[in-house]
This record gives C-alpha cells, sequence and structure tokens, in this order.
C-alpha cells in the first residue's frame, strides 16, 4: 500500500478538510496526534477527524484509525468522523464497518454533500451504480457544496458503469462545464463513453487533451488510449501506448488485460 495509492483513491472520493488541513498537510510525517486538550468536545472531533483524514491521505492507516477513534470518542454526534472512517475502512476492505459508518454519518447529517458523494461512491464502487446516483445528486442539491463538479463526475462514472450512457453523458459534460478542462478524471470518463458510442475520433480528441496535462500518465488512459488506437488501425501509435503501458505499469490490471489480448 503506497501513500499515492490511498491520495489518488482519497481524490476519487473527496474529503473535506477544514481550514486547519492545509497547514498540517504541509508536516507530512510530522503531524500532531494523541488527544488536544483545551477545546470543547465538538472542536476535539473537528480536529482529530481533520488530522485522521491528512493521515489517510499520506497512508499512514493505523494512525488514521486511532485519531479517528479519538474524534468519534470526544463527539459521537460528528458526522464527519465517521465519514472519514467509512472511507479508511473501505480503503482497509472493511465494508461492513465502511457501510456502518457512512449510515452513521447519513442519519447524523443526511444533507451533508460530503456524506452523501461519499457514500454513492462507495455504492458504485460495490455494485450498485444506479442506487449510488440518488446520493450524488442529493450532494449537488445542497447549495453549499463547493465542489459540485465532483459529484457530476462520480454520477458520471457510475451511470457508464449502469450502462446509462446518455446520463453519463449528460453528467459528465456538466462536470467539466462547472470545474473546467482541469477536472482528467471527467475527461477520462467521457473518452470512455465516446469509445462505447463508437465515437472513436471524439474519444481520441480527448485522451488527446488529457494525456498532454497528465504526468504521468495514468494505467487507465494509456490502456483506453491503446484501445481508441486499435480500433483506428493506428498500430504504430497502438505501439507506442503498450510500450508505456508496459514499462510504467507492468502489473496493473490493465498490462494484464492487454496480455491476455482483451481488449473489449
Amino acid at each position: 500500500m503506497t501513500n499515492k495509492r490511498c491520495s489518488r483513491w482519497a481524490a476519487v472520493a473527496v474529503i473535506g478538510l477544514a481550514a486547519l488541513a492545509p497547514a498540517l498537510a504541509q508536516q507530512g510525517a510530522g503531524l500532531p496526534q494523541g488527544p488536544t486538550y483545551g477545546a470543547d468536545p465538538r472542536a476535539r472531533a473537528k480536529i482529530h477527524t481533520e488530522l485522521g483524514s491528512l493521515y489517510f491521505q499520506e497512508g499512514n492507516l493505523a494512525v488514521a484509525l486511532e485519531e479517528l477513534k479519538i474524534a468519534i470518542t470526544a463527539d459521537s454526534t460528528y458526522a464527519p468522523a465517521y465519514n472519514v472512517r467509512g472511507l479508511v475502512n473501505a480503503y482497509l476492505r472493511e465494508f461492513g464497518a465502511a457501510d456502518e459508518d457512512f449510515r452513521k454519518a447519513l442519519n447524523l447529517a443526511p444533507n451533508d454533500p460530503e456524506v452523501n458523494n461519499n457514500y454513492g461512491w462507495y455504492l458504485c464502487e460495490h455494485g450498485k451504480p444506479r442506487q449510488a446516483i440518488s446520493y450524488f445528486l442529493n450532494a449537488i442539491k445542497n447549495p453549499l457544496y463547493t465542489t459540485p463538479d465532483r459529484a457530476y463526475t462520480n454520477a458520471g462514472a457510475c451511470a457508464l458503469k449502469a450502462d446509462d450512457l446518455d446520463g453519463a453523458e449528460n453528467y459528465l459534460q456538466t462536470a467539466l462545464r462547472l470545474g473546467g478542462e482541469s477536472n482528467l478524471v471527467a475527461r477520462i470518463q467521457l473518452a470512455q463513453l465516446f469509445y462505447r458510442k463508437g465515437r472513436l475520433d471524439e474519444a481520441k480528441r480527448a485522451l488527446g487533451e488529457t494525456l498532454k496535462v497528465m504526468e504521468p500518465p495514468s494505467p487507465d488512459a494509456l490502456w483506453l488510449a491503446l484501445r481508441v488506437e486499435r480500433k483506428l488501425g493506428n498500430r504504430e501509435a497502438e505501439s507506442g501506448f503498450a510500450a508505456q503501458l508496459r514499462s510504467r505499469y507492468p502489473g496493473s490490471p490493465e498490462y494484464q488485460e492487454f496480455l491476455k489480448g482483451n481488449f473489449e
């Protein structure tokens, strides 16, 4: 398990960090831990939840769980602590505990956009993409939600999993309109949608724009680009993407599919 993997996972299932988080993040492994004194229970819960979020992103899962335990002990009604612990447990594949945490968070804060977004992503990742979309839409409804483009991106990805291609395109185009072209996840998902619809030139264009700014290119982007070029009959470009996939991600599921010849 690497810090990079934790950070990428957490970036999809968005964690809302308060003002304390950026300053703490710069301290890396030197993040403080243990009980915080001199504050009321809600303030202690907030601080330790933020610490737990940051340790999760750093890949220090044991300490993250300890910080979240302290937060919940300080204030058992603080929904963000259960929300973040749900993310950590999901990453650890403790699915029963994760589901319980997310449901507890929703019971405490049913309109919280971060909780709705994260639980929606959890459901989507566990075979319930259609059910998940309602939670993303709940997140989007909240006028105080500062990153609705993330929820639209997640809704688009889950609609794609549910074979609702038209719905997926609507969600993803909305995500790009709201969040701008810097939303690389939405752009890759849109390219995947174009590929599935047979709109190969559009898929190639979307991927080309994405790969220009993505460093390093992700394995899913390389794998999709390879398959697009294969369908277009561009063998030289296909070979180039295959070489990148092999050199950068030889152990990835995408490269294993390539070795098996599973191009669809």
